[in-house]
């Protein structure tokens, strides 16, 4: 007996023991319900997924997109019209032009200046003298053209063109002056031009020679080579013509010669040269 009193003494003791746990273990779960009623009423409003608002946002962007392609057709429409107005008008304006300009009549020219008497004597006067210049005067040429200065000086063109075949003339003497008078000495001093490359000056020399001495074979070769320099072809074959019927054996000089190779593409350079001579 006293065995079965000792266990139910012991029975209700645990029990009164775990009953303050359960009451604590109630309060604990009332005080964590108002905390969480708490964090409820905090949160914030629920947000829409980033999906949503990307797909409305493509939406709202594609929207004014179609409205801008219906809506383009107009503004071009309106400027192919103010073209074709512009067009129209400039082509009315062009008629009107041209029919102004046709009712208008043309301009008529004045008529040309006719020269003074002063001046008609001062360009015959030129004429003459410069025809002397041309044939190699420069004597007479010279008296010329001082005589024309003198006379017509208030003829400013003419004057200034006198003056200035005036001077070549003198200057022209002045270098006779200095020339040697011979033909071997004038044939000597186109040689030493024609090897300078001062052409004109040597074909002068070989003219100058020619003058006193007509005949002379090798001048006329000479006045061919340089005529051939300057590209004078027709003057620097009949040159070589005559140097060779006076003197047939240049043919031989002829061929190899590289002041005549401006002639070698002429017939008439073989034919003088390769020939045989009658």
């Amino acid at each position: 007996m006293s065995s079965s009193l000792t266990k139910g003494l012991r029975r209700s003791a645990s029990r009164s023991k775990d009953k303050p746990t359960a009451k604590r273990a109630v309060k604990a779960k009332s005080s964590t319900k108002p905390k969480a009623k708490r964090a409820t009423a905090a949160k914030p409003p629920a947000r829409k997924p980033l999906k949503a608002r990307a797909s409305k946002k493509v939406a709202a962007k594609a929207k004014p997109a179609v409205k801008a392609r219906r809506a383009a057709p107009k503004p071009v429409a309106r400027k192919a019209a103010a073209k074709k107005l512009s067009v129209s008008s400039r082509v009315k304006k062009t008629q009107k032009l041209a029919a102004v300009r046709a009712v208008r009549p043309a301009p008529v020219p004045p008529p040309p200046r006719q020269p003074t008497q002063d001046e008609s004597a001062a360009l015959v006067a030129f004429e003459r003298a410069h025809r002397e210049f041309v044939r190699g005067r420069f004597a007479e040429a010279r008296n010329q053209f001082r005589i024309l200065v003198d006379k017509y000086s208030q003829v400013a063109e003419v004057a200034a063109r006198a003056r200035t075949y005036l001077a070549i003339a003198e200057s022209r003497l002045r270098t006779e002056s200095i020339l040697p008078r011979d033909a071997d000495s004038l044939y000597d001093r186109g040689v030493i031009e024609l090897n300078r490359g001062e052409y004109v000056a040597a074909q002068e020399m070989f003219e100058r020679a020619l003058k006193r001495e007509p005949e002379a074979a090798h001048i006329h070769y000479g006045l061919a080579a340089t005529r051939a320099r300057l590209g004078s072809i027709d003057l620097a074959l009949e040159s070589l013509q005559r140097a060779l019927d006076l003197q047939p054996n240049l043919r031989v000089r002829a061929q190899h010669d590289h002041d005549l190779n401006p002639l070698r593409n002429d017939p008439d350079f073989d034919r003088l040269i390769f020939s045989n001579p009658s």
